[in-house]
């Protein structure tokens, strides 16, 4: 999930509502008007802004959303407490292997995961991980010398590494981050970071990635071979239909999910619409003269495509593979999956939680088709007990 992109947003400490009645409607002037079908509760949008911090975002999402599932309560955790630990396990391995990984400030949902276990959390407001002057996380600065100083360190002539080069690397990160807390009070309690995580019911080990990919067996573990998944975190192989089922029954059942997707493709739009419209037959699907649409350019002919509810792309497991093994499914961004609504058709689509603050028309949410969902889900994160137990039983999980 590299690609920063960018966003901004919210501050208050409600969450968001839960609608399990067809009661809320969503009409975008272009032609969309989405009724909701199910939203489980979830904390308010934030905004990455100028970081490529969306797996911590979403990630976050994912964690806040659960304490509420759990407890009831709603609580505001620090993303840069994870990214501050990540980035300096990431360079130590980048610095072991003398440079041959990567290192780069994208990340995936297990590094969040990782660093709950063995870090544990902290809320916002004891690490808000901006000491730069700035309102939102703008990290172009942080990322360049971060880079600098861990090239340095790994592909410089080195004989021998002194023992403090990883000291250096977590001043440059406590600089522009703040230093990562070893004690938080919490309601007047003084804990550690450990000890705040369990408090908020929250164990890493309950928490699995499913993906769905032909060049490993169905129903078997393997590490999605994308660049940020440098700890090679293992997901559970399914079929897409299977990946589908397990999206629908977590919603269905009250539970969110963290979503890797690719939002490079013609249908992902800035203005909250991600839908799998047949690029093939533009100008036969949205009705427009062969010459005029050959002349459109191809921002114009994107608006067409994504401005209504079109026919789309129908997604086989085939064409998802074909896609990932040619480079045009991408590791691009991280998201949180929270509900489903219904267009005007009735054709449904998933309610997205974003990190790009008010961004879109509909103020920070998207809506993905389930053609979308099929055909662009590199990874989805969830508990293991919003699987449907035949298939968590087919996988091992208990």
């Amino acid at each position: 999930m590299k690609k920063a992109l960018l966003a901004l947003m919210l501050g208050c400490s409600i969450a968001v509502s839960a609608q399990t009645t067809e009661t809320k409607t969503e009409e975008n002037k272009e032609g969309f008007q989405f009724t909701t079908i199910k939203e489980v509760p979830i904390t308010p949008i934030k905004d990455q802004h100028r970081s490529s911090t969306c797996w911590s975002f979403s990630s976050v999402g994912l964690l806040e959303a659960e304490v509420l599932r759990l407890t009831g309560k709603t609580v505001d955790l620090s993303e840069m407490f994870i990214v501050s630990h990540t980035m300096q396990e990431r360079a130590r391995l980048f610095v072991r292997l003398h440079g041959n990984a990567t290192f780069a400030p994208g990340g995936a949902f297990s590094d969040a995961l990782s660093v709950m276990k063995d870090h544990g959390l902290v809320p916002q407001d004891a690490m808000p991980g901006i000491m730069y002057g700035e309102e939102l996380p703008v990290h172009n600065e942080l990322d360049a010398v971060a880079k600098a100083y861990v090239h340095a360190i790994a592909k410089g002539n080195h004989k021998k590494l002194t023992p403090v080069w990883a000291d250096g690397l977590r001043g440059i990160y406590d600089a522009y981050l703040g230093k990562c807390p070893t004690q938080v009070t919490v309601d007047g309690k003084t804990m550690t970071p450990q000890e705040y995580a369990k408090s908020l019911k929250l164990d890493a080990d309950n928490y699995v990635s499913i993906t769905s990919f032909t060049h490993h067996p169905f129903y078997t573990q393997f590490a999605v071979e994308i660049e940020d998944n440098w700890r090679h975190a293992l997901s559970y192989n399914v079929t897409i239909d299977e990946l589908l089922e397990v999206m629908n029954h977590a919603i269905n059942n009250g539970y969110t999910f963290a979503w890797g997707s690719d939002v490079s493709e013609t249908g992902f739009t800035r203005n909250g619409i991600a839908v799998m419209p047949d690029e093939a037959h533009g100008a036969e699907l949205t009705g427009s003269d062969m010459a005029k649409w050959t002349g459109m350019t191809y921002q114009d002919q994107r608006a067409e495509l994504t401005a209504r509810p079109l026919p789309e792309v129908e997604v086989t497991q085939e064409l998802r593979q074909e896609a990932f093994e040619n480079w045009k499914t991408t590791d691009d961004h991280g998201m949180l999956v929270y509900g489903k609504a219904k267009d005007q058709n009735g054709k449904e689509y998933f309610l997205v939680k974003n990190s790009w603050g008010d961004e879109g028309t509909y103020k920070g949410i998207w809506y993905a088709s389930e053609a979308f969902m099929k055909y662009k889900t590199i990874n989805i994160v969830l508990h293991k007990d919003a699987l449907p137990k035949a298939l968590a039983k087919k996988l091992g999980i208990k």
